[in-house]
């Protein structure tokens, strides 16, 4: 807990003003109930190099009560192969509906480099059309409401939801997978 972070690893945790997370919002970790649909979220980097993005990568899914629950958190600095495997590693795994994954960097190689791990694997393409905040803003909410929750500790990710503004001029990979 946010507590457990400040008294028991000495980390100094304040809300940053502007970001659409906070600290609070991951207070509650319950145990998945039956998930009636499930999804593995890709926002794809286009390298592995030491200055790439991470391939953001989030195991989600709906419960039977409606609410949200995050998995997993497979997000890091892979290449192409590596994050289709990844992705497609993880569908198998968690018997996941379908690969959501955004092609707005690499556009028809998302896909293709999916379809050459496995070739039938169901993928719902999904193409940002609005800026990341605008898109998040109703994701936000829901965890603000208490309709999804973390399924475990997912610190990087919980960082980058709790710290990102748009001012800062990146792109947060985890938070972008997590909204699809």
């Amino acid at each position: 807990t946010r507590l457990g972070r400040q008294e028991i690893l000495a980390e100094w945790l304040d809300d940053v003003p502007g970001a659409l997370w906070n600290l609070t919002m991951f207070d509650k970790r319950p145990d998945p109930p039956p998930l009636k649909r499930m999804a593995i979220a890709i926002d794809p980097a286009g390298g592995d190099k030491p200055e790439s993005d991470e391939t953001g990568i989030i195991v989600g899914g709906i419960g039977i009560d409606g609410n949200g629950y995050v998995i997993q958190d497979l997000s890091g600095q892979l290449s192409p192969d590596g994050w289709a495997n990844r992705a497609i590693e993880a569908y198998d795994r968690h018997e996941a509906d379908f690969i959501v994954a955004e092609m707005n960097y690499g556009g028809q190689m998302v896909e293709h480099t999916l379809r050459t791990v496995r070739r039938n694997v169901p993928i719902k393409k999904v193409t940002a059309k609005r800026g990341k905040f605008v898109r998040a803003q109703p994701v936000a909410a829901l965890y603000e409401q208490g309709r999804i929750f973390h399924c475990g500790y997912f610190q990087q990710l919980e960082d980058q939801l709790t710290q990102w503004t748009p001012d800062l001029g990146y792109s947060p990979d985890r938070l972008d997978a997590l909204v699809w």
